[in-house]
């Protein structure tokens, strides 16, 4: 099989079951940005340094990565066709489990905190605002048609965990949170 079909030459491409849209419909547009954001992460993995061991956070991330794979397709499925990897409230309390466990062992909260810090910190924050993006087109989407609301939970915990995320890989690399002066 090629890799180029040459079926998106005039703009268009598919949905899942093979509904034909504009390349910049609102559903293309969210499983995009869940696209650019699961590379980010990627990146983001890349980044982190071989001092700390991240084997835990790593197997978490599969699993994360896997599950956005998954939003993508839910978002890629027009209303009315089967969903192959539905997203459920499971995977929802999922990430909430590991921002609570992350976010014992941090610092609490008493001002903003400014993106950046170890490259793979800053890394982290650039796909957590990437997923808000996500979670906003997915909100856009689901104002006009049907869509699994535990899709657009999963997008607002994810965006929270990679914040914790950040933070914890600061807190580990010993590395400063710049916060936001008052």
């Amino acid at each position: 099989m090629k890799i180029y079909t040459k079926t998106g030459d005039k703009g268009e491409t598919s949905l899942v079951a093979g509904v034909r849209v504009l390349k910049f419909a609102d559903r293309v547009e969210a499983y995009g940005t869940c696209d650019e954001a699961n590379s980010q992460i990627g990146l983001a993995l890349s980044l982190l340094p071989e001092s700390v061991d991240w084997k835990e956070l790593r197997e978490v991330f599969h699993v994360i990565q896997t599950k956005l794979f998954h939003v993508g397709a839910e978002l890629a499925t027009p209303e009315g066709k089967k969903v192959g990897w539905p997203i459920g409230e499971e995977d929802v309390t999922f990430l909430e489990g590991q921002i609570d466990k992350l976010d014992a062992d941090l610092p609490a909260l008493t001002n903003f905190v400014l993106p950046g810090g170890h490259p793979a910190a800053a890394a982290f924050h650039v796909s957590r605002t990437m997923v808000r993006r996500a979670e906003r087109k997915a909100v856009h989407v689901a104002q006009q048609e049907q869509v699994n609301q535990s899709v657009v939970k999963y997008l607002n915990r994810l965006s929270d965990y990679l914040f914790v995320v950040a933070r914890h890989i600061n807190k580990q690399t010993a590395t400063a949170e710049q916060t936001l002066h008052e």
